[in-house]
């Protein structure tokens, strides 16, 4: 049994360099459903309420993945788990080319959820076991400025394509490279089922024994921290969905952006979670990963500004930009989960982060009603109050570093 510390740093970085390449991958394509929602709603002719639901869908799928692939990942491997899911969503995103009907379109988005929402608790799951705690706050930062990286891609290149008159589809093709990438994980990705991890007992397990590890999640002593934690994950989906996922389509039809603008105004908020990712994951490796809190208290603050003050285009950039380095604050959850249980379920701790996704998905069936009675701008105003619930419940809950100075 070899322990992660004994890996060269070379062998370390070079895992985790792949690692977020899928992750980039992974963030593309989840977030189609948010930034080319109005394109695909006007192209299959769907209602309001239609193209919100696919957020729904997808998330029902996403919740899914989570539990089964996270128990799976820390009963056969993690590396094995993150091929099964770079195969998995890659595809399932090329087949969004096939997709002509409403029914079809569900029955897509479900599939390429449950791929995705397995992603997440794989990847924390590997360089948790791979970096010390120490550092490991700063590395979730790279992977959720990776994440937001790819959204930002995403949200420009999407703008690009009208500007030059090009179908919206060619952005789907982007699936291809996880499929071709997911076989070179054998190579570059240590066996986790041979290495001992950090913070593991020297004769601890490094998979997980039990049949159904999830169960260890509820035992007693942690079943009220595991129920909050996922309280406290919907609440963040829930504002997520509430502004972000119809930011593109307030920006379009309620402000009356173009949509050759609409994608740069998306980009600079992604800009911004991607910088903030990096700022939150070194504070939380110092400060404690409680500290980032205090972000969400002010995106909340942040997002009646963006939607009621008339701000011009580069300020509202300026303002969405701001938001996303506040709204990157949870970049820290995904070692945080993984602390605050056994290391031989950090993969399935780190699940918990897509159970919120119960709450979450419920989002667009509520506000796209509401919306189209309120408008869009009220509704949206939403996400300030669940991130302020978040903010309290995260206080509330442990601490896993301690404040350092350093």
């Amino acid at each position: 049994m070899t322990n992660a510390a004994d890996l060269s740093p070379a062998r370390r970085i070079g895992a985790l360099v792949f690692l977020l390449t899928g992750y980039f991958f992974y963030a593309w394509s989840w977030n189609t459903v948010d930034i080319l929602r109005p394109y695909i709603q006007a192209d299959l002719g769907l209602s309001l309420t239609q193209s919100g639901s696919l957020y729904t869908v997808q998330a029902i799928g996403a919740i899914l993945g989570a539990v089964v692939m996270g128990q799976v990942a820390d009963k056969i491997g993690r590396r094995n788990a993150l091929i099964i899911s770079m195969v998995g969503f890659g595809s399932m995103l090329l087949s969004a080319l096939l997709v002509h009907d409403y029914a079809a379109l569900i029955g897509q988005r479900v599939l390429m959820g449950f791929f995705l929402g397995s992603m997440y608790p794989i990847a924390v799951g590997i360089y948790s076991g791979l970096f010390a705690r120490s550092m490991r706050g700063l590395i979730a930062g790279f992977v959720l400025g990776t994440y937001n990286l790819a959204v930002s891609a995403l949200g420009f290149l999407s703008a690009a394509a009208f500007r030059e008159g090009l179908d919206w589809r060619l952005l789907l093709w982007a699936g291809m490279v996880p499929v071709i990438l997911a076989g070179f994980a054998l190579v570059v990705v240590p066996d986790d089922r041979k290495i001992r991890p950090f913070d593991a007992d020297p004769g601890g397990p490094t998979t997980a024994q039990a049949t159904v590890p999830i169960a260890e999640l509820f035992q007693a002593g942690v079943a009220r921290q595991t129920l909050l934690l996922a309280l406290m994950s919907g609440l963040n989906f829930f504002a997520y969905q509430a502004f972000t996922g119809w930011a593109s389509t307030y920006l379009r039809t309620e402000r009356g952006i173009p949509d050759t603008v609409v994608g740069d105004v998306l980009g600079w908020q992604f800009i911004g979670a991607a910088v903030g990712g990096l700022a939150w994951g070194w504070v939380s490796d110092r400060l404690g990963r409680r500290s980032g809190a205090t972000g969400f208290v002010l995106a909340a603050a942040i997002v009646p500004i963006y939607l009621f003050a008339p701000l011009p285009v580069a300020v509202l950039e300026a303002t969405g930009f701001v938001y996303g380095v506040m709204l990157s604050a949870s970049a820290i959850w995904g070692p945080w989960l993984s602390e605050l249980y056994p290391p031989h379920l950090r993969s399935t701790a780190a699940s918990i982060y897509n159970w919120g996704r119960v709450i979450s998905m419920m989002a667009p069936l509520i506000t796209a009603p509401m919306a189209e009675m309120l408008g869009l701008a009220p509704v949206m105003c939403l996400a300030s109050v669940s991130f302020l619930l978040a903010a309290v419940i995260w206080f509330r809950l442990p601490e896993t570093v301690k404040h350092s100075r350093a």
